[in-house]
């Protein structure tokens, strides 16, 4: 395809119908998310008056059915329908965020009904975040990855801008757990706008399914999962950058919002508003990341990120003083955070949309979720132990410097001197001695 005609369907892709839906559904579904994020802990801290480990708890919850993604990975492969999969996923999410707020209108709202609702709305995250990467090859062309990444990049960055805001206002006007309904509604949409995409492209079809193959085990799908991304040098680095990232950054992501409340001592809309503004970086980091790894290339742009996203957590833990000077530090640590976070995710995803054979796509996906997500709930608890021990500034400097080491791993991986996709060669199949399937 001559450089003229891929700028062509660069350009074409929000005319794409099943695109558009895609598009539409998780811009929706992201703008919900923002609101919850805000909500869920607010209703520990402010309704239930939990304390810092309990609001770690929670956050933990969310992430801890990860550890069983290199399972459900190897199930979704397997799988023909991937598309009902995320639809379902949504539906689920959808009905258990609808018992908060009815619970709290019963005035029955506990911290342990907000524990299995985090831990159930989890489980189907995974369901739909390992789905998510069998479906999107079948929605993109390869030579639309990096703009089909930074253009749902820039969806979900538009949704921190807006959506902070939008669940601090709802929170004061409504209550924590009213302002869920959002996010409720935001599933319900996306669902329904799923579930209009018409795939077209088939996958490539994998050893497994060539005449005479021997089927492998669910057990043995779900090792050459992680054997693969263990024996891939880019794979490899990738996920021990975003291993060490993800532990850090959410030894402080789970004490952000309870840091703002007590320790700035600013309110639910003080806090929506100054996450909103600083999530403008987001915005601008998703626009911008594929214009800067075409200069500067694919490989540095990632570095500067990966290095950028945890930094800027000490440009919060700075905060003091009148309130203009804890506002500011808040919406500028968020700035930095919410560009670096997108120059690293747009960069790496395309990376290993572009790696990854299609047949083996969800159980690598899920491999990479049971270690990089499932470190996550360890760092939330993490820095809720350190945070009664130590306190929370001290907690937040621990994630910015701890976290700032990740781009260590990306040496050898080949990613640092990468300037396009093309440099990274696709992987043909699994390493020799692995299962297929």
């Amino acid at each position: 395809m001559s450089s003229d005609s891929s700028t062509a369907v660069r350009r074409s892709l929000l005319r794409d119908r099943s695109f558009r839906s895609f598009f539409l559904a998780d811009t929706v579904s992201q703008l919900g998310d923002r609101v919850s994020e805000l909500a869920f802990p607010l209703i520990a801290v402010l309704v239930l008056h939990a304390t810092p480990a309990q609001v770690s708890v929670l956050t933990a919850l969310v992430w801890l059915p990860n550890l069983a993604s290199v399972f459900v990975g190897a199930w979704i492969d397997r799988q023909p329908h991937k598309k009902r999969l995320l639809v379902v996923a949504d539906l689920l999410r959808a009905a258990l965020l609808l018992t908060v707020p009815v619970a709290f209108a019963l005035d029955g709202i506990t911290l342990v009904q907000l524990y299995v609702v985090a831990l159930l709305t989890g489980a189907a995250a995974v369901l739909f975040n390992t789905t998510y990467p069998s479906f999107f090859i079948l929605l993109v062309d390869r030579a639309d990855y990096l703009d089909a990444n930074s253009k749902l990049s820039a969806s979900r960055s538009a949704s921190f801008v807006a959506g902070p805001a939008l669940g601090g206002v709802l929170v004061q006007a409504l209550s924590a757990p009213v302002a869920l309904l959002a996010d409720a509604v935001s599933f319900l949409w996306s669902a329904l706008l799923i579930a209009r995409v018409k795939i077209t492209r088939t996958p490539t079809p994998g050893p497994a399914e060539e005449e005479g193959a021997t089927p492998a085990t669910l057990w043995q799908d779900a090792r050459s999962g992680l054997s693969y991304v263990l024996h891939d040098r880019v794979l490899r680095g990738i996920l021990g950058c975003a291993t060490t990232v993800n532990y850090f950054t959410f030894a402080s992501g789970a004490l952000v919002v309870l840091f703002a409340s007590r320790g700035l001592d600013l309110s639910a809309g003080m806090i929506g508003l100054g996450l909103g503004i600083g999530a403008v970086g987001a915005l601008l980091g998703a626009i911008a990341a594929p214009v800067l790894s075409g200069r500067f290339g694919v490989g540095r742009t990632a570095i500067v990120g990966g290095v950028m996203f945890p930094a800027s957590i000490a440009i919060l833990a700075l905060a003091s003083g009148p309130s203009w000077s804890r506002i500011g530090l808040l919406v500028v640590s968020e700035f930095f955070s919410g560009l670096g976070v997108m120059l690293y995710d747009v960069n790496l995803n395309s990376v290993m949309a572009t790696v990854i054979p299609d047949h083996l796509r969800s159980r690598v996906s899920g491999a990479f979720s049971a270690v990089n997500y499932g470190i996550r709930p360890l760092g939330a608890l993490t820095g809720g132990l350190l945070a009664t021990l130590v306190g929370l500034r001290p907690t937040l400097w621990f994630a910015a410097v701890g976290g700032s080491l990740c781009v260590l791993w990306l040496r050898g991986s080949g990613i640092p001197g990468a300037r396009t996709l093309d440099d990274l060669v696709p992987a043909a199949s699994p390493a020799p001695g692995l299962a297929r399937g």
